[in-house]
């Protein structure tokens, strides 16, 4: 592993443990990143996919207890009590990830695909403008009143679980799209990102997984800068979701998906110009 390989891990990992609990795409910013120094457009967005692990390990561990006490549940789950509290939050990670599923899986073909026909200016641009829809759905998402919701029901599963697979084109925020939806359905902030931030454990594991068949291995990789990128973002994102799950609660992050993408519209313009 040469030292410029090393340093782009570590940069890739930072950047995922930091971005990926804001509603900014932590994808698209590593495929912008992975573009710029010279990565296939189709092996960064895999790329990107993949690192989510890191940051994966790190909800799974701030959420543990979340977790463990709704898979004790599974045993005693029954259709006809599965939205009821104490079941509630396994249904809802259960059927919200196979409409993700439903809906991403095609969108992964169609994202990859049309990454490898792009050249890198062109691609950057183009994470640009989904930059800045991004931006545009959160700013309206918070002009919503929120109401009291922490509880989610079939309808927020399957309307959560087909907005996060949107999630899996480069550009579009994994959080922002969850979130806002969660939020339109009258949940209050804390709870909104909560739930969005459970749902990414299976969400990312799935986009992984498909990311390594699709590739045939580890997409543009070695594994020893593999390994860094994903450690740096599993501590990295440890560290920094309790603080920045405040942050978002103050901040209007629409701005920054607004500079974010004029940035990448007008630098990936430049860039395919010159090209």
């Amino acid at each position: 592993m040469t030292t410029t390989e090393l340093l782009v891990a570590i940069l890739a990992g930072i950047v995922q443990g930091v971005v990926e609990w804001l509603p900014v795409s932590s994808q698209g910013n590593l495929a912008l990143v992975f573009t710029l120094v010279g990565t296939d457009p189709a092996a960064a967005v895999q790329l990107a996919l993949f690192l989510q692990l890191g940051t994966t390990l790190s909800a799974a561990t701030y959420y543990r207890t979340e977790l463990a006490a709704a898979i004790q549940t599974v045993p005693g789950w029954r259709p006809a009590t599965a939205y009821d509290p104490d079941h509630a939050l396994a249904s809802y990670i259960a059927v919200a990830s196979l409409f993700t599923g439903i809906v991403g899986i095609p969108l992964y073909v169609f994202a990859v695909d049309l990454a490898g026909q792009l050249t890198g200016g062109v691609f950057i641009a183009a994470i640009g403008v989904l930059l800045v829809i991004t931006g545009l759905l959160q700013r309206v998402s918070n002009s919503v009143n929120m109401g009291g919701r922490d509880t989610p029901s079939l309808l927020d599963s399957i309307l959560v679980g087909s907005v996060q697979g949107f999630a899996i084109l480069p550009g579009i925020s994994r959080s922002g799209v969850t979130a806002s939806a969660l939020l339109f359905r009258s949940y209050d902030p804390p709870s909104a990102f909560r739930l969005s931030f459970l749902l990414s454990i299976p969400a990312s594991v799935g986009a992984a997984a498909l990311t390594l068949t699709s590739a045939g291995g580890l997409p543009g990789i070695a594994p020893v800068p593999a390994a860094v990128a994903l450690g740096v973002s599993a501590v990295v994102g440890y560290l920094t979701i309790d603080a920045l799950m405040r942050v978002v609660e103050r901040v209007p992050f629409a701005t920054v998906c607004f500079a974010l993408g004029a940035l990448a519209i007008v630098g990936g313009g430049g860039i395919a110009l010159v090209v």
